[in-house]
C-alpha cells in the first residue's frame, strides 16, 4: 500500500490532503501539529510539504533563487527567503532581525518570521523521526502549479478571483470530485480556500514523486548542517 499526502499551513495548523493510491481514496483532515502525521489513518509514507525544509548557517539558498528564476516576475516574489538556522532561535521578530544582521548582513521578512513556529515545528520531527518511517520533502505551491502548468507560472495571485480560478481549474483537471469533496467538508474557520488548492499542488507533487516525474530544484540539492536536503520538488 503506498499513501501520500500534501500538507499546507493554515490557521487550524495543517491542512493535509492524504490519499491512498492503490484505492484512489483521498481524506481531508487538519492537524493541530506536524507530528499528527504519526496519527493518520492510513499513515501517509511520503508527505509533501509547503515549508522550508533544510536551512542555511548563512547566506540564502540555492531553491529559493532557482524557483524565484522559474516562476519569473510577478510570481517570483511569492518564494521569500528562508530564515537562516541561527534565526530558529529567535525569541520575537527583533532578535531575530538582530540574528539575521549578525550572521548574514539582512534583516528577516515578516513573512518569513511568521512561519518560523512552523518551521521550528518540522525541522525538529524530520530531526527526531527517528524510525523515519514518514519522509518529509519541501514543496512551493506556485512553483507546484507552474511544473503542473506546463512549467508556466501563474498570471494572477491567489487571492484574486482570477487567480483561484486558475489554480481550480488545475486542481479540477485531475482531482474533480476529491477537491469538490474536500471544497465542501472544509471548515473556512481552520483554513482558506487557497490553502485547499496549495495542499491539492502538494498532493499532486507527491503522486510525481512516486512515479519519478518530479522536477528537484536545484537538481543536486546542498545538503545543510543537520543533513537535510535544500531543495524544492514540483
Amino acid at each position: 500500500m503506498t499513501v501520500v499526502a500534501g500538507l499546507d499551513g493554515c490557521i487550524g495548523g495543517w491542512l493535509s490532503i492524504v490519499k491512498d493510491l492503490c484505492t484512489g481514496q483521498t481524506r481531508l483532515q487538519v492537524l493541530a501539529e506536524i507530528a499528527d502525521l504519526t496519527q493518520l489513518r492510513p499513515t501517509p509514507s511520503l508527505v509533501l510539504i509547503d515549508i522550508p525544509i533544510g536551512l542555511t548557517d548563512s547566506g540564502p539558498r540555492r531553491c529559493d533563487l532557482d524557483a524565484r528564476r522559474a516562476l519569473r516576475a510577478p510570481r517570483a516574489s511569492s518564494v521569500f527567503p528562508a530564515p537562516t538556522r541561527p534565526i530558529l532561535e529567535a525569541t520575537n521578530y527583533k532578535h531575530a532581525c538582530e540574528i539575521g544582521m549578525a550572521t548574514d548582513g539582512r534583516k528577516l521578512s515578516q513573512q518569513a518570521w511568521a512561519i518560523v513556529p512552523k518551521i521550528r515545528q518540522v525541522d525538529s520531527f524530520i530531526r527526531h523521526n527517528a524510525n523515519g518511517a514518514i519522509q518529509l520533502r519541501e514543496v512551493h505551491p506556485e512553483v507546484c502549479f507552474w511544473a503542473w502548468n506546463e512549467r508556466r507560472a501563474m498570471q494572477h495571485s491567489k487571492k484574486s478571483v482570477n487567480g483561484r480560478h486558475e489554480r481550480e481549474t488545475l486542481v479540477l483537471s485531475h482531482y474533480p470530485d476529491d477537491y469538490s469533496a474536500a471544497k465542501f467538508q472544509l471548515s473556512r474557520s481552520q483554513a482558506a480556500s487557497d490553502d485547499l488548492l496549495d495542499a491539492f499542488a502538494a498532493l499532486w507533487t507527491a503522486e510525481r514523486v512516486i512515479a519519478g516525474e518530479a522536477v528537484v530544484l536545484p537538481e543536486q540539492p546542498a545538503i545543510d548542517s543537520y543533513g537535510l536536503r535544500m531543495e524544492m520538488v514540483a
